[in-house]
């Protein structure tokens, strides 16, 4: 047995003298300031809150089970997996040092997670069993605007936002419940909500029955492969390609979130045949869409219905989706292959642009592909290719070496053609869709010295055809560099410079496409006692310029202090920022402490500052009530910005039973 170098722990030790960290913490950590990344991060941030809330136990977890941490490598659970079958188990949580490739880092990702237990010898859980045993939960929130010059007269409802959400589950085996959400604006018991709330998410999903993997009825989420034909799934972007790139979160998940658009309804299953792993499913849901002399000229995503021309676009149109996935394992290799067909009944038809050339223009479309896995002893090999119609081709092939300990390698390759079209399709892309680019990918992970950890990557990417925005055939390149240091348990901190350049049209110059340059830098320290104070400080710089035209500048500075008091089961968090943009283009995202199941990752442009305070009590086991009042104020309002202050609160209060 390999042990992990750079440091060592007392086995006698408690969990929470090693202050591990909050889920906030590990997806701020991970997650690079994308717009274009935040769509799935409250899917992310519910499963990994689930799963803080109902730990694994250690010993007894599977492998499907840890590659539900998006921070684990393949590498690394391979090792737990093989410690454990090694050692009979581990007496200690801090063993986990004693298996190889777990740096520091990473076993401060994983202590909310895990816990030790010992095996069980059940052969399973019946119906009666997991009634009698399961756990319930609800959860209300409302947030309430308290001042902003904003213009709610628009509105068709208050501008109140509140959801309400209950849940029963056991363990990871049975869940089911039903979430209702209305965002500010939306009218409630009134207009085209007769029925209360304007979004409602109901879901059944039971999982590892017998010879049955997995079920879903309701509303549910897949993803298969590396994500070209099906992925409604969360991502971290480029900055997590390193560890979890492909065969992960691949199946049926249950959706119990308040994402209105990414997800399917009816029902999916999943069945054990020997070595092959056998899925089928059917969704059939009304979508929101522009319809113009009835066709669909475009999809409506975002889910609010708070004006009247929101209204116009509500369940304008029914899709219809039918697929399967075929898995085989067998010791170091697995193949799958993936089908989905789906059915409007109205002709989609996209405005006619020269961008929008080879969108599919029909009712029904269908895409299909295979994807492999292979290990050779320290190599791991991923890919996909795919086909839709029109003879559309993608495929996307990685490779992920491990040289030595400490040390990981990866190599990626993707070609998406110009008409390829899949409805569901998520992956490794510098664009928003998985179409229309090609790109080489390299990432560099080392922890060659203790209390040290470097990240980079580098990835060159092409555009064959015209883009939003851009007129012309274009290319880029975006990469970036991360140094962490944490020399002691209740200390860290990181550095970040990434670099982008990619063509954009101009705006003052019309006709000329010319390269846009943004360079962002982060600075972030952080101090933590065990289960009591915390802050962190970050600074925040951005500048991006288009060739030929001025620079936009910004900069930000974050304090956050945290406080768990000892005596009372209390706990408070303020938050303050300084910023200072010229412009929407010098944009800056922060995390922010929020509510139980909702990711806070706003941004600011202008002048101004924000400020925030949040607080928690739990009154027992069983009653846990959340409170955040937050306000920002902008110096100079303008025409993006016409107002001056903005603020409100948020409210939360769960139940458990």
């Amino acid at each position: 047995m390999v042990v992990a170098s750079g440091f060592f722990f007392a086995a006698g030790l408690h969990a929470q003298n090693y202050s591990p960290l909050d889920v906030e913490d590990v997806l701020e950590q991970m997650a690079v300031d994308d717009e274009e990344e935040q769509l799935p991060m409250e899917n992310m941030f519910e499963a990994l809150s689930d799963l803080r809330d109902h730990p694994l136990n250690i010993n007894t977890a599977t492998k499907e089970q840890l590659e539900q941490l998006p921070f684990l490598s393949d590498l690394q659970i391979e090792n737990i997996l093989y410690y454990l079958y090694v050692t009979g188990g581990m007496k200690t949580i801090y063993e986990l040092q004693l298996v190889e490739e777990m740096d520091r880092q990473t076993i401060q990702y994983l202590l909310p997670f895990v816990y030790l237990g010992e095996p069980e010898k059940s052969s399973g859980p019946s119906w009666r069993e997991m009634f009698k045993y399961g756990k319930n939960e609800v959860v209300a929130r409302m947030n309430i605007p308290l001042k902003s010059d904003m213009d709610f007269g628009s509105y068709v409802g208050r501008p109140l936002y509140h959801s309400v959400r209950y849940g029963f589950h056991y363990k990871d085996k049975l869940h089911f419940g039903l979430t209702a959400e209305n965002d500010a604006g939306e009218p409630f018991f009134k207009a085209h909500n007769k029925k209360g709330y304007d979004s409602y998410s109901y879901y059944f999903f039971l999982k590892d029955f017998g010879d049955l993997n997995a079920l879903a009825l309701g509303k549910y989420r897949l993803s298969f492969g590396l994500g070209l034909v099906m992925n409604m799934d969360f991502g971290l972007g480029k900055t997590s390609t390193a560890a979890s790139i492909g065969y992960r979160n691949n199946g049926i998940r249950k959706h119990s979130s308040t994402d209105e658009y990414n997800y399917l309804q009816g029902a999916a299953a999943s069945y054990r045949l020997k070595k092959f792993l056998l899925t089928a499913f059917y969704s059939c849901k009304q979508q929101d869409a522009s319809v113009d002399n009835g066709l669909i000229t475009s999809v409506k995503k975002d889910g609010l219905h708070r004006t009247v021309s929101d209204i116009r676009k509500r369940s304008q149109f029914v899709s219809q989706a039918v697929g399967t996935n075929i898995k085989y394992i067998s010791g170091n290799l697995q193949l799958g292959f993936t089908a989905v067909y789906n059915h409007f009944n109205k002709l989609f038809f996209p405005d006619v642009k020269p961008y929008t050339a080879f969108y599919p223009r029909r009712k029904d479309f269908y895409a299909f592909g295979a994807d492999y896995k292979y290990r050779w002893k320290k190599m791991f090999l991923t890919g996909e290719v795919a086909m839709s119609q029109d003879k559309g081709i993608a495929s996307l092939h990685v490779l992920r070496i491990h040289p030595f300990s400490g040390c990981q390698l990866v190599f990626s390759h993707r070609y998406y053609g110009k008409r390829y079209y899949s409805w569901f399709a998520r992956s490794l892309s510098e664009g928003a869709d998985v179409r229309n680019e090609s790109g080489y990918y390299a990432s560099f992970e080392i922890a060659p010295f203790r209390y040290w950890k470097f990240f980079a990557y580098a990835d060159f990417f092409y555009f064959p055809w015209l883009r939003y925005g851009v007129d012309k055939p274009s290319s880029g390149f975006d990469g970036l560099l991360q140094a962490t240091y944490s020399p002691k348990r209740s200390l860290s901190m990181f550095w970040r410079y990434q670099y982008e350049v990619k063509d954009k049209n101009s705006a003052l110059r019309p006709g000329k496409v010319l390269p846009n340059t943004k360079h962002k830098a982060r600075y972030q320290l952080g101090y933590a006692l065990p289960r009591s104070l915390s802050f962190r400080t970050t600074l925040d710089f951005v500048s991006v310029r288009l060739q030929g035209e001025p620079a936009s500048f910004g900069y930000m500075l974050s304090q956050q202090l945290s406080y768990r008091f000892q005596q009372v089961p209390f706990e408070l968090s303020v938050h303050y920022s300084l910023f200072d943009t010229d412009d929407y283009a010098s944009r800056l995202t922060i995390y922010e402490r929020g509510m139980l199941y909702a990711f806070s990752f706003p941004s600011f442009h202008g002048k101004g500052v924000r400020a925030s305070l949040y607080a928690r009590y739990d009154f027992n086991k069983h009653f846990t009530a959340v409170v955040k009042t937050y306000r920002t104020h902008y110096r100079h309002p303008s025409v993006e910005l016409p107002y001056s202050t903005r603020s409100g609160i948020d409210c939360q209060l769960r139940v458990k039973f």
